[in-house]
């Protein structure tokens, strides 16, 4: 399974983001190989309406679902439409989430966790 997982940094001892939208990095993950692939967030910086095009991005990757702090209401109405389940994990290393993901310790959300427009 290819999962998304928001990051501070570019490997796995990276802590989870706690934005989505406005993350340092993606951590591309696949739960079976255990292989991962760091990608810079292009669209940190961006204007207003980030979220939406940072979950088209995640959309087209692939992924099944995505770990991160949080989540508004635009980015998680395309992540679910798109059939992307949405978890959240808090103070953990992406490994620690990947691991807590794997277990099914972590909580899904089914709704945005926050208003959005968060900096």
């Amino acid at each position: 399974m290819k999962i998304a997982i928001t990051s501070s940094g570019s490997d796995l001892d990276s802590m989870v983001d706690e934005r989505f939208g406005r993350c340092r990095y993606f951590i591309f993950a696949d739960s079976d190989t255990k292989e991962f692939e760091a990608v810079e967030n292009e669209y940190a910086s961006g204007a207003h309406g980030t979220g939406v095009q940072v979950a088209q991005f995640i959309v087209d990757k692939g992924v099944s679902a995505l770990i991160t702090g949080n989540v508004g209401p635009n980015a998680m109405r395309v992540l679910t439409e798109s059939g992307i389940e949405v978890y959240t994990a808090h103070s953990m290393s992406v490994k620690e989430a990947l691991e807590h993901f794997k277990k099914g310790n972590l909580n899904k959300a089914f709704g945005p966790t926050t208003t959005g427009h968060n900096r």
